[in-house]
């Protein structure tokens, strides 16, 4: 099989084959040899045709899909963008409305993506304060998503 091309597939063809032969019930056959390269040929015919067909299927796949479709932009529009800085405002204002110290170990936390023991350290906190203070800020942003739905 890997002299006809079959390469890495090889040993899944012969087990193909195997299959086959094992599940169908032909009649004496004339010349076994024979009947079983051309049962491993046909299988390898298939699997080429398979092969190619579904690279061709994946090419086109990617070549109608490639880009962005004509008339549409990836950037949001001028309205999407406005209204997502606003969101983002009100969302920094209720942070800052929690106090300086919940809105500062929120940021750093939740946004710079420093650890919760590193942000405690830094400003001289408790772990548990610092854990106390973000499940403020998680309640406060939870409330305003429900608001905002």
């Amino acid at each position: 099989m890997r002299a006809r091309g079959a390469g890495d597939a090889a040993e899944d063809l012969v087990q193909e084959v195997w299959l086959k032969i094992g599940a169908s019930r032909p009649g004496p056959v004339a010349s076994p040899l024979s009947y079983l390269f051309r049962t491993a040929d046909l299988l390898m015919i298939d699997r080429f045709r398979s092969t190619r067909q579904a690279d061709a299927r994946a090419r086109d796949w990617t070549e109608v899909n490639a880009g962005d479709p004509p008339g549409v932009s990836a950037e949001p529009s001028a309205e999407r963008r406005l209204a997502a800085a606003q969101e983002a405002a009100s969302v920094l204002a209720l942070l800052d409305g929690l106090g300086a110290r919940v809105a500062t170990i929120f940021r750093r936390h939740r946004i710079e993506g420093t650890p919760q023991k590193v942000v405690a350290s830094e400003m001289g906190l408790s772990l548990s304060t610092v854990e106390s203070d973000l499940r403020v800020a998680y309640r406060a942003l939870a409330e305003w998503k429900e608001r905002s739905k």
